[in-house]
């Protein structure tokens, strides 16, 4: 088949690796490639993007900048503790998708009109993320306005390892990703629009020099409340269907098993429909509880089943997150 794939982030240039070696495979990208960059903090689970990258031919261990070994958590500054990580990574993001797309047919700064492409290609595939710029307004949608600072620093750098800060009410969290020896990613993201702020507290108070600004939301509506995944020649895959973990904003290996699960299931949109809303159920719930905590409607007692449906799902997948489960530290975060 002739297959348009719209955005090369990561969803969409990993799309591209998969299917190029059995279909007729066009890219498009709307910013010019000189300034097309990787945004949000590059984190992910080594052992599954390792998994996943398989599939392309490509060795993930050699995009690898920083192994992690303990999170630090910040609950508001009144309680401190380290969750152990065993996978947790920081990568170079950009190189990846770059090689993803490498001997592919890609057009960087195109704006294709659906009419055009339509004419063309027997499938389009919306990979725009939170733009969703093929498929149809959301009628419910959830997002998040996000900062991000690359920051290199000279004397040393703040934290040897991860460190996050969950926000009252379960609003976002502060995060800071090492990036090697002088370099890291500090950024928020925030329902109170508080990012901004804190992303700068913490730049004042550590210093550095930035090397990069990224502002942008993402979506934390889940599968559940992206439908349509698909209308006429277009199916959404990744983020544009809402692909993220409401509980991390982790987007990167979501969107990647999501454009799995198109491969598996291409020219059957049904199938591909239900295996997803099958395997990104769980979010649902994951989104159900954050939204509690949000509104101040937050009961343990309510919520019990769901937090335990939560545990259970991140303790049976605690390889996956790279990181150690325990249901305490799980509560830590809904009481906070």
């Amino acid at each position: 088949m002739k297959i348009a794939v719209m955005g090369m982030g990561v969803a969409g240039s990993y799309l591209v690796s998969r299917l190029k070696n059995d279909h007729e495979v066009v890219g498009f990208e709307r910013m010019d490639e000189v300034k097309h960059d990787s945004i949000c903090a590059w984190g992910s689970i080594k052992s599954t993007m390792t998994d996943l990258c398989k599939k392309s031919g490509i060795d993930f261990e050699k995009y690898v900048v920083h192994d992690g070994k303990k999170m630090h958590v910040d609950m508001n500054n009144q309680e401190r503790f380290q969750i152990g990580l065993h996978g947790l990574c920081t990568y170079e993001k950009l190189s990846l998708i770059k090689d993803f797309i490498k001997d592919s047919e890609v057009h960087f700064g195109v704006n294709k009109k659906l009419e055009e492409l339509e004419s063309e290609f027997d499938i389009i595939v919306d990979c725009t993320g939170f733009h969703r710029i093929y498929l149809p307004k959301l009628e419910q949608d959830f997002c998040l306005p996000t900062y991000e600072y690359k920051i290199e620093y000279e004397n040393g750098v703040p934290f040897d390892d991860f460190y996050i800060k969950p926000f009252p009410h379960m609003s976002g969290y502060f995060w800071y990703f090492p990036m090697g020896k002088n370099l890291a990613h500090i950024g928020a993201g925030d329902y109170n629009k508080q990012h901004v702020e804190e992303t700068n507290k913490f730049f004042k108070k550590y210093g550095g020099k930035v090397t990069k600004t990224v502002g942008r939301p993402i979506r934390l509506a889940t599968p559940n409340m992206c439908k349509p995944f698909y209308k006429g020649k277009v199916v959404g895959v990744g983020e544009s269907i809402g692909t993220v973990y409401p509980l991390l904003g982790e987007g990167i290996i979501p969107s990647m098993m999501c454009a799995d699960i198109f491969v598996k299931n291409l020219g059957n949109n049904e199938s591909y429909e239900k295996e997803v809303d099958e395997y990104f159920k769980i979010y649902g719930k994951v989104f159900n509880f954050i939204r509690t905590k949000l509104h101040n409607k937050f009961n343990l007692l309510r919520m019990l089943p769901d937090l335990l449906s939560i545990f259970r799902y991140m303790k049976k997948n605690e390889e996956r997150f790279g990181m150690e489960i325990n249901m305490r530290d799980l509560m830590k975060v809904a009481k906070a």
